[in-house]
Formats: C-alpha cells, structure tokens, sequence
C-alpha cells in the first residue's frame, strides 16, 4: 500500500527562497545623570556665574575690580547660604554687588530646599513600598509622587510668602529706626535679609562686620529673622505636614523627630549660652538682665544654622564657642536650607544609642521602628563629616597662624554652611580661603548627595554570611 487516504490531495508548492531582513540594531538609551551630580553641577554654575558678576567693577562699591578669590569666596558662600565672608558686605559691595548676593542666595536656598524634596520622592519612587510611598507622598504634600510641578511650585509659594511677609515687617522696623538711608533704603534692608534670613544664609548690610548687634534690643526685628530662619531650617516638607495634619498625634515620625529635637536643641542652647555668658561684659553681661533670656535664645536659634549674632562672636567664652560648635555641627532638619549634618541625622544616632541602651532590638521612637539601614546611612554621614572636619582643621591649623579654638570654630562654621566666625575669616590667605570655599560646597552638597549615594547603592540580599561576635570596648 502506498499510505495514501481516500480523498487524500497532493499539492506542489514551489521551493520559496530564503528571505533576508536587516533589523537596526536597538539604541542604547543614555543612562541618565545621577541625580546628586545634577545638583553639583548646578551650584558649580551658579557659583561661576556669581564669581563672574561680581569679578564686574559694577559690583563693588568704589568701582575696582576685586580679586579672584574673594569673589569665588563670596560667590560660593552665598550659593552654599553659609555666611563667611573676607570682606564686609554692606561697605565693600554696591547695590548691583548685594543684588547679585541676593540672587545667589535665593537660588541656592530654594535650589536646595526644592531639589532635596524632589530626589526625596524619586528615591521613594524607585525601591520603597506602597505604603511608605504614600506616608511621603502625604508629608510633602503632594496629590502625586509623580507631580514635581507641584512639588516645585508649592515650594515656590512657601518660600515666596515667607518671605515677602518678613520683607514687609523688617522693612517697617527698619524704617522706624531710620536703618537704610531712606525709605527705599529700608524697604531694601528689609527684603534682603528676609530672603537671607529664611535661606539661613546670615548676609547683612549693617556694616563693619556686626551683623544684628545694631538691633539688639529690637524685639521685632530678633523675633521676624528667629522665626524666617526657624521656617527655613524645617524645610518645605516639615511645615506643611504640621499644617496639613495639625494635630501630633496625626503627624509623620520624621517631623515628630525633627520638631522634638529642634526644640530640645533650641532651649537647650539658649540655657546654656544664658549661663556661661550671663555675666560677660563682651556679650549678655553688657545688656540688661530682663532682655538677655531673648539674646540667649536668639543666639541658640541663629548659630545653629544661620551665623545671624547680636553678641560679638570673639567675645564669647570658649565653653560657649563649644557649645556653638556642636549646635552647627548638627544643623537644621534634612530637606532644609540649613546645613550641618541635619537634626534628622543626629536623633536616628541618639535613637539608635537609646534604644542600644535598654536593650531593645530595633531602634524605636514614638511608638515606629527605624530601619537598620537608616541607621548606618547616619551613622556613615557622622563619621564621614567628622573626618572631613578633622581634615579642614589640619589644613587650616597648617596655613593659618591663630589659636586652636577659632580654627576649629571656623571649620565647622563653613563645614555646617552657618557662617558664624570669630573674625578670622578675613585674615585668611589664599590657601586657607580656598579650603574654605572647599569645604562649604562640601558642607552644603556633601550630606544629601551622600545620603543618595547610599540609598542608591542599597539592594536587596540574596544571601547573609555567617554571623561572627567582635569584641567592643
């Protein structure tokens, strides 16, 4: 039998030729910048361009061109809003040179407080769960993680009322007192350094390097600057979760945190500043007991993040310069236009240590647990900021011909991007400014481009090792 079927069909195709198609190869898709060199990158050019205007004779006041270095010097403390200077704002810059600070003070301000809340949700929106996303999602304030319009416009709107309503009361004060020249002189006082004030960058236009001192015993003034740098070290995030939620109970461990430990951080500073300086002639002792308690608590709020004083800064004793150093080594909260290594940091650290010593397993605070990771993220940017402040005072002790305590003073001022000094800033050289410049970039960029880097590199782990005790103490 042949296998054939009944009904069965033989159909002849012919042979079809081999058909050959060329496929474009994909394009490779350029990774993205990393976000925290888009940050640095940023305050490079806005440092440029800052250092290039006021390299301008319109900028200073009799019409010379300044050096190089004072005006990178100058550029970079008023991008980082830190407050440093080599020479006096008010007397050596013209009204062009103070309209350049103020720009730059305003972009670095807001560029930091509105890119640290966008890097903040687009961590969030890579590797968390939906649950935490939403808990960000709700503490910033916004209807989408997905929204930076909103983010950034919100942000805008916070800074811009802030501000305008310190400009209007500082203006009116300073009118009072006849602070400016003239009516548009005020006016102009006053919108400077609100938008220094609510950017904790500490710039003034009094003159002859005295800051507020001038206005000592004016209430309305310390009271307006206290409350426009205390908004701008929460930050953006912080002040709209206690508005939007409005009871405790309701609000975000983070601002929980950063609310306690600023208050702690606030009264603390101020009781011991009040009594170590109590009875200095150079500082509270010159000034009638009923106002130093509002000096003393002025002075706890501005060094820790602004460098604003009302005392002579030299003529603290050297036990409250420690005190200053520690309050500007801690800083504002994180997302904030303070530096330092952020209250937020300091209270996981103190948590983490609490928690070690009754003996718990996990760091725990109002009732939450904070992640294992977060604490070794902070406990990295301590270590690592202590390091970098170890390093900057070698290099200063090296170059600069003055006593132990001011060095240090100095570089943690720049490094916590404060500005405070005890007035060696101008009788630095050429090397020991560039140091400085150094280290307030670091200071401003350094925690938040560090805390990205960490949490970029985090991964889950497929495998743990074996565990091995290690001795400790």
């Amino acid at each position: 039998m042949s296998g054939k079927r009944p009904g069965d069909v033989r159909v002849r195709v012919s042979r079809v030729r081999p058909q050959e198609f060329q496929v474009a190869a994909p394009r490779r898709r350029r990774d993205p910048t990393p976000a925290p060199l888009l940050l640095i990158y940023g305050f490079l050019g806005l440092i440029a361009a800052g250092t290039a205007l006021l390299m301008l004779p319109i900028s200073t006041r009799d019409g010379s061109v300044p050096p190089l270095i004072d005006a990178l010097f100058t550029a970079t403390s008023a991008s980082t809003v830190t407050g440093l200077v080599v020479v006096d704002t008010g007397t050596h810059w013209s009204a062009f040179g103070h309209i350049v600070l103020l720009g730059l003070i305003q972009a670095g301000g807001f560029g930091i407080m509105a890119g640290s809340t966008l890097l903040l949700l687009l961590l969030v929106r890579r590797g968390t769960r939906l649950r935490e996303r939403v808990l960000v999602q709700e503490t910033v304030g916004t209807p989408s993680l997905s929204s930076a319009g909103t983010i950034v416009r919100r942000v805008a709107i916070f800074t811009f009322v802030c501000e305008v309503i310190g400009a209007v009361v500082l203006g009116g004060a300073f009118l009072s007192q006849g602070a400016g020249g003239d009516a548009l002189g005020s006016i102009w006082w006053g919108v400077f350094h609100s938008v220094s004030a609510f950017n904790n960058a500490g710039f003034d236009l009094t003159g002859d390097f005295r800051s507020l001192a001038g206005f000592a015993d004016d209430w309305l003034v310390l009271l307006t600057v206290g409350t426009l740098l205390t908004l701008g070290g929460l930050g953006y995030a912080i002040v709209a979760d206690v508005f939007g939620r409005r009871r405790w109970v309701r609000l975000a461990l983070e601002t929980k945190i950063v609310l306690a430990t600023s208050s702690v951080l606030l009264v603390g500073g101020a009781l011991l500043i009040g009594a170590i300086e109590w009875s200095n002639p150079e500082t509270l002792g010159a000034h009638p007991e009923a106002s130093r308690p509002l000096k003393a608590l002025f002075e706890s709020a501005t060094l820790r993040t602004a460098g604003f004083s009302v005392l002579p800064t030299a003529g603290l004793e050297e036990a409250s310069l420690f005190v200053v150093m520690a309050l500007m080594f801690i800083g504002g909260a994180s997302g904030s236009t303070a530096g330092g290594i952020k209250v937020n940091t300091f209270s996981i650290l103190l948590i983490a240590i609490v928690s070690t010593v009754r003996g718990e397993p996990s760091a725990t605070a109002f009732g939450r647990r904070v992640k294992h990771e977060l604490v070794y993220r902070a406990l990295s940017v301590a270590l690592i900021a202590l390091a970098a402040l170890f390093l900057v005072g070698l290099l200063l002790t090296l170059t600069t011909d003055v006593g132990f305590v001011n060095i240090l003073f100095e570089a943690v001022s720049a490094l916590g991007t404060v500005g405070a000094s005890t007035g060696i800033t101008p009788q630095t050289d050429t090397v020991a400014r560039i140091v400085l410049i150094v280290t307030m970039f670091a200071g401003r960029l350094g925690p938040l481009t560090l805390v990205l880097a960490l949490a970029a590199r985090s991964r889950p782990v497929s495998h743990r090792p074996a565990v091995e005790s290690i001795r400790i103490g």
